[in-house]
């Protein structure tokens, strides 16, 4: 089992930056998936990003592609999400997940365990 932390939410200015971080618990880190997924007040939980345990697969949602990265150090069990050229539909709560089904899911069905997220507010 694994219990997950979110950190680094914030208010920024529209164009701006945050880094994201989840910290795990428990030994079995490098085996999970994790993922990041946000959900904005009236809207459904929607994928943003996910990550293979070894770092070698990485995914996006279409509406952060070339704007968001993801990455994770399995020796410190963190994953990171780096989010740059921010916009204000960027605001919502993101939330750290991760699934040991060795697959790396991008829909949020599949992901066992949960943080409890992070606000993100972009002002326009």
């Amino acid at each position: 089992q694994v219990q997950l932390v979110e950190s680094g939410g914030g208010l920024v200015e529209a164009g701006g930056s945050l880094r994201l971080s989840c910290a795990a618990s428990g030994r079995t880190f490098s085996s999970y998936a994790m993922a990041w997924f946000r959900q904005a007040p009236g809207k459904e939980r929607e994928f943003v990003a996910a990550i293979s345990w070894a770092g070698g697969n990485r995914y996006y949602g279409d509406s952060v592609k070339g704007r968001f990265t993801i990455s994770r150090d399995n020796a410190k069990k963190t994953v990171h999400l780096q989010m740059n050229s921010l916009k204000p539909e960027d605001t919502a709560v993101y939330y750290c997940a991760a699934d040991d089904s060795g697959a790396t899911p991008r829909v949020s069905i599949y992901y066992d365990y949960w943080g409890q997220g992070t606000q993100v507010t972009v002002s326009s």
